[in-house]
């Protein structure tokens, strides 16, 4: 079969009842539901309202990363693609078609993501994705359309077709068998970070992710974790030195490192400053963890001989120097 679209829920009812139809109207792929041991009755809610919808049951909530493996790896080859959709997202018509088009004229290319707008501001961009994702040479994440704390508002600025250094896990295509072949994500990241990961890991392989602006959706986002909950900051900063870990060299890790130690406490220092002690707490407490934890976050079986970034053009060395010193807020002014 061509394509799946995977809704991964925990405790998701309200959030099902209120974006799922917009799915089921404007999709051509089947719809999947994936269910991380719910308690608040989706899946009566589900069973009732849309019987013909195949719900995949985990034994236990295991987050993004471990929640979804556990229910793709149920699928297997059945499907050509994935589409890994959050399920605070509204779909527009031929969304998931257009990007899939898309994929089956590139077989280079390995998964794509749709361009992310705001569901509550919907001329905007979305913060998690927006126009495609792209990496630092420090490994700081941002955005064409999304930088730090700046969103743009969406003027068709950010329409053309092209390669990216990550897909956003908000609406993630790519390639069944690349998910399996990697292995999938990586299970201990539990949420945030895990795609920026496995894309990294897909791209040492040679292939490449896109982004395809012609189809769009909107993400309330915040559906699991809010910004302002601590846990997500701790995610947030515990993964990306995960991710650095296990995809970069000991000597460049080491280089890197000691850099992300000095900004990273400036970042807990603001953290303390602009949104109180629980989420300066939670960086310290995230390099903490990581120190402890980084021998369970397996290296790659080899490592590429250089930081697999996007192509020389599109590469920063420090957003964060970019943002707060060049006053560069905005992509196309980097």
């Amino acid at each position: 079969m061509k394509a799946a679209i995977v809704i991964l829920n925990y405790n998701g009812k309200e959030m099902l009842r209120q974006f799922l139809p917009s799915v089921i109207k404007h999709s051509s792929a089947d719809v999947i539901i994936v269910d991380n041991k719910s308690t608040d009755g989706s899946l009566d809610f589900l069973l009732m309202s849309y019987p013909q919808i195949r719900i995949i049951l985990n034994s236990r909530n295991e987050g993004y990363a471990g929640g979804y493996n556990q229910g793709l790896f149920q699928l297997g080859d059945q499907y050509e693609y994935f589409i890994l959709l959050n399920s605070d997202v509204e779909v527009t018509a031929n969304w998931d078609s257009t990007v899939l088009s898309f994929l089956d004229d590139h077989p280079e290319v390995a998964g794509a993501q749709p361009k992310i707008c705001s569901y509550i501001n919907r001329s905007y961009f979305d913060y998690a994705g927006a126009s495609g994702g792209f990496l630092d040479m420090l490994g700081y994440p941002y955005c064409r359309g999304r930088i730090l704390h700046t969103v743009e508002e969406d003027l068709n600025q950010y329409d053309d077709v092209i390669e990216i250094d990550w897909a956003s896990g908000a609406g993630f295509f790519i390639r069944s068998k690349v998910f399996m072949d990697m292995g999938g994500f990586e299970p201990k990241f539990f949420a945030h970070m895990e795609e920026i990961d496995l894309c990294w890991r897909v791209r040492d392989q040679g292939m490449k992710f896109m982004v395809v602006p012609q189809s769009v959706i909107y993400h309330l986002g915040g559906g699991t974790l809010s910004k302002a909950d601590p846990y997500k900051t701790f995610l947030n900063f515990r993964n990306n030195l995960f991710m650095l870990y296990r995809n970069t060299t000991e000597i460049r890790f080491l280089l890197i490192f000691l850099l992300r130690i000095l900004l990273d406490a400036g970042a807990a220092l603001h953290m303390l400053l602009t949104h109180g002690k629980d989420h300066s707490v939670a960086i310290i407490k995230a390099y903490s963890e990581f120190l402890k934890e980084r021998r369970v976050v397996k290296k790659k079986p080899y490592l590429a001989s250089k930081l697999s970034f996007a192509p020389r053009e599109k590469k920063v060395f420090s957003i964060i120097w970019t943002y707060y010193i060049r006053k560069k807020k905005i992509f196309s002014g980097r």
